[in-house]
Parts: C-alpha cells; structure tokens; sequence
C-alpha cells in the first residue's frame, strides 16, 4: 500500500465530526455564520477517487491545533 499524508497547522475538526466531513455538502460548520467558505464537496469527492482505487481515507485532527489527512491505495506490479 502506498500512504500519503497531508497536514496543517489550521482550526482542527472536533473528534465528532472526523467521519461526517467526507460525507457530500456536509462540513465541520455548517451554520449561515462560518468564518470559513466552502461547498462541502472536496473530501467527498477525493474519498469517492480512493475508494475507487481500492484505498481507505481517514483524519486525525484536534481543534485548535490542526488535522492530518491520510490516505492509503493499493500498488499494483506488472
């Protein structure tokens, strides 16, 4: 399995939230009032692409410290 990672130093996401965010136009804040824009479509999309590619996807954040998102897809040899 190949395994990538990608971190920031950002918001973070409240533990109640880590699966929610990957489902479609769902968010971390969903309210008319949030600071940060978006669609809540990004992560939907980039787990349908792993899943496809047989891989799992998954985060590990902490509010006000930021989030780690990691991936894994299988290596195919020919």
């Amino acid at each position: 399995m190949l395994e990538i990672s990608v971190s920031d130093n950002g918001i973070g996401i409240p533990r109640n939230k880590h699966e929610e965010i990957f489902e479609t136009f769902k968010q971390a804040d969903p309210s008319t009032t949030k600071k940060y824009g978006g669609t809540g479509l990004g992560l939907a999309i980039v787990k349908k692409f792993v899943e496809m590619h047989g891989g799992n996807i998954w985060v590990d954040s902490e509010e006000g410290v930021g989030s780690k998102f990691t991936f894994t897809i299988p290596i195919h040899k020919e």
